[in-house]
């Protein structure tokens, strides 16, 4: 593993992350996004 690749991986996040992300911000509900994506 290369010199300072854990730090770079804390600061970008996962593509899972901000699908989520985008999802509560265009719906504007954690319960409609939660609903959307399929998870509880």
């Amino acid at each position: 593993m290369a010199k300072g690749t854990k730090g770079y991986r804390r600061i970008v996040p996962s593509l899972t992350a901000l699908v989520e992300f985008e999802a509560v911000a265009r719906l504007g509900s954690f319960t409609t996004a939660a609903s959307e994506l399929g998870v509880t």
